[in-house]
């Protein structure tokens, strides 16, 4: 049974990445700053793909409808060439190999058409829009201030193929702020970056130095580590009823998913009565351990795991092992096969991943104005042991703004540790919901957060706030901006202000330790029965309709 649902959550780990997915809304708004140095947008992945033939073949808000492709009796067919060797080798036999080999063929079917190649390259001629490309080298050869006096945030755009490897589009970048610099007669450039968006600035400040950026402005950065990742492809699963719950509760607010409260309510009923552990403790002893590495190697390496862009998200410290999971050990026949994929992540791995932190000090060591944007309020994509992060659905509040301390999205900061904080007159980094203290981030000054607001909802608040740090002069803080270090987005409204006590609570659930970690046998006699009248009332409400 665990190993049923985790392969459902290892694939909602790859339907999740559609959500950060990029639309670029080219309307001007009235920033303030600089308003004569290029400023160049890098968004994140999701540009739509083509085949050889310039023809449409995906979009990340497609990736549900892969299915819709095949027909029926190849569906049932597929299904059925994985189950059977599950069955009747695995779970009779415990002979696994027919298995993970069936299910990465029939899954790397649905995505032949986008997923890279053994080296990391496309297979079959795929591109994004050659349209991106021709805007491009038009954008490189005009002033686009001419006419109007300044420089917008979306006038050079940064397109690119966001499956492929960092270091080598940032060889792309490196030749389109050359161009843009020739255009405009401008010394230097703005980067303002967007998740995936975000490894392509810094890994172009790796290989080409920072002389030609006025500034950097990192926003949802998933440079440091996304946990949903990182755990999941290094094989730090975790099965948390609760964090699921919240997930759904997360998706369904925000109109992203529909999900009954009935439904809601019996998987909350499964968790508080422990029979959801039950089942997965008992299958954790017998199949789940011996065909984990198996799977999570099939599904990734027949989705999105062939492609650089989505191994970026991999802290350090879990590399090793999530290289391990999927390619096997050294000198294994996936190591062999995989030899140029691999070339590639490690060259990120020892470029970038390796010097992050100083790749990111030397902004402000070379007079690079920096501006981080981080943020929180959500559960994050519930397949990892990271579960409990105050995170944006994709990485932790401390992976985000590089390096923030946070409590868990169960408690606060701990008083004592708020008290140290303030006798050392660092008070003001501390956040209203005591949740974040912004002083241990890498730029304690100039970053920002933002809380109730989902990592993809690319606010017109996060533009401003980085194309003004990124243009200026000089390095601006929280203190020169209209905006304070932490923020409240009310998505209801659309509107931002100032967090305080009093409105910093935006999450759509409430997580209670007692109920969902209870310690004693009362509390877990009280998390089951709150849970069972929770269950009744869906129940009744549902038979009503």
């Amino acid at each position: 049974m665990k190993k049923a649902i985790s392969l459902f959550l290892a694939l909602l780990l790859t339907a999740a990445l559609l959500l950060p997915a990029l639309a670029v809304d080219p309307s001007q708004l009235p920033y303030s700053g600089n308003d004569r140095i290029p400023v160049i947008m890098i968004g994140g992945d999701g540009e739509p793909l083509y085949n050889a033939e310039g023809e449409h073949i995906f979009t990340l808000t497609e990736l549900g409808k892969l299915t819709e492709k095949t027909d029926k009796k190849d569906m049932y067919e597929a299904v059925a060439n994985v189950l059977q060797p599950f069955l009747l080798e695995g779970v009779l036999f415990n002979r696994w190999d027919n298995y993970y080999k069936n299910l990465e063929k029939e899954i790397g079917e649905l995505t032949g058409d986008i997923k890279l190649d053994a080296d990391g390259n496309p297979s079959n001629g795929s591109h994004i829009s050659p349209a991106r490309y021709e805007e491009m080298k038009r954008n490189m050869q005009t002033d686009k201030s001419a006419g109007k006096g300044y420089y917008d945030i979306y006038d050079y755009c940064f397109w690119y193929d966001w499956r492929l490897d960092p270091l080598l589009i940032a060889d792309q970048l490196n030749d389109y702020i050359d161009g843009v610099l020739a255009a405009t007669g401008a010394e230097k450039v703005a980067i303002v970056s967007r998740c995936i968006g975000t490894t392509v600035a810094v890994s172009y400040a790796a290989k080409y130095g920072t002389s030609k950026l006025n500034g950097v402005g990192l926003d949802g950065s998933c440079t440091a580590g996304g946990e949903f990742i990182s755990d999941a492809l290094s094989g730090n699963f975790k099965l948390d009823g609760n964090a699921i719950g919240r997930f759904l509760t997360d998706y369904d607010a925000l109109g992203m998913l529909s999900v009954s409260e009935f439904a809601l309510a019996s998987l909350d009923l499964l968790t508080k009565s422990g029979a959801l552990d039950a089942v997965t403790g008992i299958s954790r002893e017998t199949i789940y351990k011996k065909i984990m590495q198996g799977a999570t190697s099939a599904l990734a390496l027949s989705t999105l795991f062939t492609m650089p862009c989505y191994w970026c998200f991999v802290t350090a410290d879990r590399y090793e092992a999530a290289k391990t999971n999927v390619f096997g050990a050294p000198g294994s026949e996936k190591r062999q096969q995989y030899a140029g994929l691999i070339e590639k992540l490690d060259a990120y791995h020892n470029t970038v991943r390796l010097h992050l932190s100083d790749i990111m000090r030397g902004f402000g060591e070379n007079g690079v104005n920096t501006g981080v944007i981080s943020k929180y309020g959500f559960q994050i994509v519930p397949i990892c042991a990271s579960g409990d992060a105050v995170a944006d659905q994709y990485a932790s509040v401390t992976s985000s703004s590089f390096g923030a301390t946070a409590s868990t999205l169960y408690d606060t900061l701990p008083e004592d540790y708020v008290a140290g904080r303030e006798a050392e007159g660092k008070g003001r980094y501390i956040s209203a919901d005591r949740q974040v203290d912004a002083s241990t981030c890498l730029y304690p000054d100039s970053t920002w957060f933002i809380k109730g607001a989902r990592h993809g909802n690319w606010l017109s608040a996060e533009n401003e706030i980085l194309y003004t740090v990124t243009t200026a002069d000089r390095q601006l803080t929280t203190a020169d901006l209209p905006y304070t270090q932490f923020i409240v987005y009310n998505d209801a409204e659309k509107t931002v202000s100032p967090m305080t006590a009093e409105n910093c609570h935006t999450e759509y659930w409430t997580a209670d330790p007692s109920a969902d970690h209870p310690k004693t046998v009362f509390e877990r006699l009280k998390a089951f029965f709150d849970a069972l009248i929770r269950w009744f009332r869906a129940l009744f409400k549902k038979d009503k309709r």
